[in-house]
């Protein structure tokens, strides 16, 4: 079965707030499978616009990655990031 991600590419305008963002959505995505695999870093864009900030979390399958997104409790978090960054959020499933 594919695997499902969430990749998010994010500028964040408030780091302290964006902080407690990042402390409550850790156990939220773990508790769904997820599995951190990017979560910034160094990147380069060669081409194209981009954000600063790169994530991209591993479930075990499509489903479990689209049901950790419209999680009602995920989604409370989400406000955090929304409010402190700006931010294109992406479900895709991979092999």
């Amino acid at each position: 079965m594919p695997k499902g991600y969430i990749i998010g590419h994010v500028t964040v305008h408030d780091p302290e707030a964006y902080k407690e963002y990042v402390r409550l959505d850790t156990p939220l995505f773990e508790s769904f499978g997820g599995r951190f695999l990017v979560r910034g870093g160094d990147s380069e864009t060669p081409e194209g616009a981009t954000q600063e900030r790169h994530v991209v979390i591993e479930f075990p399958d499509f489903e479990a990655a689209k049901r950790a997104y419209n999680d009602p409790a995920y989604q409370i978090v989400a406000e955090i990031r929304r409010k402190t960054a700006d931010s294109t959020i992406i479900l895709v499933e991979g092999v």
